[in-house]
C-alpha cells in the first residue's frame, strides 16, 4: 500500500477524486484503466475537429464574396491577356477561361485541353485589352461584334450565347474604305486572302453581244405546199394507183384510174375534129380550113381542162381509139396526207379524193412573250433545235408576225419557215427556237459579275493588292452569259466573277460597323453595366 492510502487521502480514477472512505472500484474483468497518454490523443482530436470546422465555414464564406471568386475564376479577357503575354498555351473548348501552360485535362469536364495558337482569337483579344485597345502589330481595335449578328457589339472581349467569341474588328478594316455604293464599302483584305476565299476576276472588255431568245414551237405543214386533188367530172373509180395514207407519191406519177361516159364522148369529139380537119387541108376555102383548126383545138383544151394529162392525149392522137377509163397524175410531189376514196367509189364533181403535202419545207409556228415580240421583225434569221435530235441545227427566217395577241397566254404567234432535208421535221413535232434580238456593240462583262439587289446591280472592281470597289452599273443587252455594261465599268477594268456572294457580305458589313463606328472607336457602356442592344454582355447573357 503506498502512502496515500495510509494517510487517507481520496484515491482519483480517470482524474476524479474519489469520496473519502469509499472503495476503490474495481475494474472490469478485461479491462486495462486508461493511462495518462490516451486522454491526451482524446483532446488532440477534439481540437483537430474544431479547426476543420472552423477551415470549412471559411471556405464557404471565400467562395461566397465576388471579390474572392474573382480571383479564382477571373475573366477571360485576364486569360487572354495572359495569353498574348505569352504565360498560358492551353485551353478548353467548352470552358475558355481555363487556360494551362501545359497540356492535361479541363478539371470541369475532363477534355483534353487544345493549344491556343499565336494569334489565334483569344490571343488578339487578350493583346488588344493588354496594350489598351491597340492590337499586335501597330493595328487599332474598334470593338468585338458578335459571329452571328454583326449589328450586336461589345467594346470588351465576350461570348455568345453558344459560347462563342466575338471577333475582333480593327480600325483597318473598316475606316476609310467609303465605297462608291451606298451601303457598301471597299473590300481590303489582300491578294492571299482572295486567293484563298475562290475570287477570281475577268477583264471588262468591248465586243458585240445579242440577247437570244427561246421559243417553243409546233412542226405544221407549209400550207402553200399543200394541194387537193378533186375530179371535175362525174364518174367511177375503176383502180387506185395510191392505196394508203402516208405513201410517197411524184409529180406525174398516177394516181388513179376513172371511169366517165363523158370523157368517152370527149375523147370522139376530139377524135373527129381531127379527122375533119385533115379533110380540110385541100379545101380551097380559108375560112373553112381555119374553122377546122379552131375546132381540134377546143376538143382538146375540152380535155385538158378535164386534167386530162397530155400524155394520154398524145397516145389517143397516136393510137385514134378512145379508152375507156383516163388515168389522172399527182399534181405536185409529196405525201398522202388524206385518201378520201376507194376503187368503185362513185366520184361527183368537186369532190375531194385526196391530199398530197409537199413537206420538203416546213412552218414553225412559236410563242413570244409581248416584250420579246416587240424586237422581232419579218426576215430576221433563227435557228432551231428539235427536242428528239439535240444536235441538229437547222437556219431559217421570221416569215410572218400575226397581228393579234392569245387572250389565254398573252403571246404572240410568230411563223419560221425552215428547210427540211431528210424529213428530219415531221408535223405536230416540238422544236425550239432560237432567235437573236437586241444586237449591241459595248462594254461586256461575264453575267456572273452582276449581283442582283433587287433595285440595283452591283459589280465589284478590282483595284490591285487585294482591294475591290463595289459599283452600280446600269446593264442593257444580256445574253449567251454576258451583259452589256452602259455605265459603271469601263473598258480594261477586271471584275469580280467568282465568289461575289462573300465580297458583298464583307463590303455590307464594313459598311454597317463604319457606320456604328462612325468612323472612330466604340464608346464602352457605363461602368458596371453589361452591354445592351448594340452591345452584348460577357459570355453572351442576356
Amino acid at each position: 500500500m503506498s502512502e496515500d492510502r495510509k494517510e487517507g487521502t481520496k484515491p482519483e480514477i480517470d482524474g476524479v477524486s474519489a469520496p473519502q472512505g469509499a472503495a476503490p472500484e474495481q475494474p472490469p474483468e478485461g479491462n486495462i484503466p486508461p493511462s495518462g497518454s490516451s486522454t491526451k490523443k482524446k483532446l488532440r482530436t477534439i481540437v483537430i475537429a474544431a479547426s476543420v470546422l472552423l477551415l470549412g465555414a471559411g471556405a464557404l464564406a471565400f467562395f461566397k464574396v465576388p471579390a474572392f471568386h474573382n480571383l479564382l475564376h477571373p475573366h477571360p479577357a485576364d486569360n487572354s491577356a495572359k495569353v498574348a503575354q505569352g504565360a498560358a498555351k492551353y485551353t478548353c473548348g467548352m470552358h475558355p477561361f481555363i487556360i494551362s501552360d501545359k497540356p492535361g485535362k479541363c478539371p470541369i469536364c475532363g477534355m483534353t485541353l487544345t493549344k491556343i495558337e499565336e494569334g489565334g482569337p483569344a490571343a488578339a483579344a487578350g493583346g488588344a485589352v493588354a496594350q489598351g485597345g491597340a492590337a499586335k502589330g501597330g493595328r487599332k481595335l474598334l470593338l468585338y461584334r458578335h459571329p452571328m449578328k454583326p449589328g450586336v457589339t461589345s467594346p470588351v472581349p465576350a461570348k455568345d450565347e453558344m459560347g462563342m467569341d466575338y471577333v475582333p474588328v480593327y480600325e483597318d478594316e473598316v475606316g476609310g474604305g467609303g465605297g462608291a455604293v451606298a451601303g457598301y464599302s471597299t473590300v481590303k483584305v489582300g491578294i492571299e486572302s482572295l486567293r484563298l476565299a475562290g475570287v477570281q476576276t475577268a477583264p471588262a472588255v468591248r465586243e458585240k453581244i445579242s440577247r437570244t431568245v427561246r421559243a417553243v414551237g409546233n412542226v405544221v405543214p407549209d400550207e402553200t405546199r399543200v394541194r387537193r386533188v378533186q375530179t371535175k367530172i362525174e364518174g367511177w373509180i375503176e383502180k387506185l394507183h395510191v392505196n394508203f395514207t402516208g405513201q410517197v407519191v411524184a409529180k406525174g406519177q398516177p394516181l388513179l384510174d376513172l371511169y366517165s361516159p363523158e370523157l368517152v364522148a370527149s375523147q370522139r369529139e376530139y377524135l373527129l375534129a381531127i379527122e375533119m380537119h385533115d379533110r380540110m387541108k385541100e379545101n380551097p376555102y380559108p375560112e373553112e380550113r381555119e374553122m377546122a383548126a379552131q375546132l381540134v383545138q377546143s376538143s382538146r383544151r375540152r380535155l385538158e381542162l378535164f386534167d386530162v394529162p397530155q400524155i394520154f392525149i398524145a397516145e389517143l392522137e397516136r393510137t385514134k381509139n378512145p379508152r375507156r377509163t383516163v388515168t389522172l397524175n399527182a399534181p405536185v410531189s409529196g405525201y398522202v396526207t388524206v385518201k378520201e376514196v376507194f376503187e368503185g367509189t362513185r366520184v361527183m364533181p368537186g369532190m375531194e379524193l385526196f391530199t398530197v403535202t409537199d413537206l420538203s419545207r416546213i412552218w414553225i409556228e412559236a410563242d413570244l412573250y409581248e416584250y420579246e415580240a416587240r424586237a422581232v421583225r419579218v426576215g430576221q434569221h433563227a435557228s432551231l433545235a428539235p427536242a428528239y435530235e439535240s444536235g441538229l441545227r437547222l437556219k431559217g427566217r421570221v416569215a410572218y408576225i400575226y397581228p393579234t395577241l392569245s387572250p389565254e397566254s398573252r403571246t404572240l404567234k410568230v411563223r419560221f419557215e425552215f428547210s427540211n432535208p431528210g424529213l428530219r421535221l415531221k408535223p405536230q413535232m416540238y422544236a425550239d427556237v432560237f432567235l437573236e434580238l437586241d444586237s449591241a456593240t459595248g462594254v461586256v462583262i461575264p453575267d456572273s459579275a452582276l449581283i442582283e439587289t433587287g433595285l440595283r446591280q452591283i459589280v465589284f472592281v478590282d483595284l490591285g493588292g487585294g482591294s475591290l470597289e463595289p459599283r452600280e452599273v446600269k446593264v442593257g443587252v444580256r445574253g449567251d452569259g454576258k451583259a452589256q455594261v452602259l455605265s459603271g465599268v469601263k473598258e480594261g477594268e477586271r471584275v469580280a466573277v467568282r465568289a461575289n456572294f462573300l465580297l458583298d457580305s464583307e463590303s455590307r458589313l464594313k459598311a454597317a460597323l463604319t457606320g456604328m463606328t462612325g468612323g472612330g472607336t466604340a464608346s464602352p457602356p457605363p461602368q458596371g453595366q453589361p452591354p445592351s442592344q448594340g452591345h452584348a454582355g460577357h459570355g453572351g447573357g442576356r
